[in-house]
């Protein structure tokens, strides 16, 4: 059942949230970095960066590291609607679009954002393929001069939603696992074929970190 009712929506994200909080609260977490420790929850953190992950671990992330000066990529589409008002009941800022509708307003708006805010976009959202990179992820990196940070997400034995991503779902008080590895600079002048490469240059690191983070929640 799709929800288009905007007050049913807004309290389904209001209970939505504070699972989330209980929920992944449980949760044993360890976040190892192959480079710069890079978690814009630090104390002293410096710098803006644009965050990378993949759509089906949205979880972890979105309670881990909830705050205000982080703006998540959210589509324009009747389903993101729901992760949007989950999104600011948990304590991000969001910005509206995606690569099918509504890119072009997102990307002046994350533009202007990006020297006082982080960006944070699952990159094979809203509707896949799975782990795939889109292409503007890789422009807006350019545009807008921010680092990107890979985050690749790991469970021991999660649920997989029979979903177009295998959503998942954390067994509760299991292990999660987050790996970041070095950041990844996109020159703002780069021709539309260098752009190509270091999308599947991107898209291979976020896949390596994913496939690291799992190897280390299942040992």
């Amino acid at each position: 059942m799709k929800l288009r009712n905007p007050t049913l929506i807004k309290w389904v994200a209001f209970f939505v949230a504070i699972l989330i909080r209980v929920w992944i609260g449980t949760l044993s977490y360890r976040y190892y970095t192959f480079g710069p420790r890079l978690d814009p929850t630090a104390e002293g953190f410096e710098g803006h960066y644009l965050y990378l992950f993949w759509h089906e671990n949205i979880l972890v992330p979105c309670y881990q590291h909830a705050q205000r000066n982080i703006l998540v990529l959210i589509s324009q589409h009747a389903d993101g609607e729901l992760i949007a008002q989950v999104c600011k009941h948990i304590g991000f800022g969001t910005v509206r679009g995606s690569s099918t509708r509504g890119g072009m307003k997102a990307l002046r708006e994350m533009m202007r954002a990006a020297e006082t805010c982080h960006i944070a976009v699952m990159p094979d959202g809203p509707r896949g393929p799975r782990r795939h990179v889109e292409p503007g992820v890789i422009f807006l990196a350019a545009k807008t001069g921010l680092p990107i940070v890979v985050m690749g997400f790991g469970h021991d034995r999660p649920w997989r939603l029979d979903t177009w991503d295998q959503f998942v779902l954390p067994r509760p008080f299991s292990k999660a696992v987050m790996v970041s590895l070095e950041p990844i600079y996109i020159p703002e002048n780069a021709t539309k074929a260098e752009l190509e490469l270091y999308r599947q240059q991107v898209e291979k690191a976020l896949n390596d970190a994913s496939d690291l983070a799992e190897h280390l929640a299942s040992r």
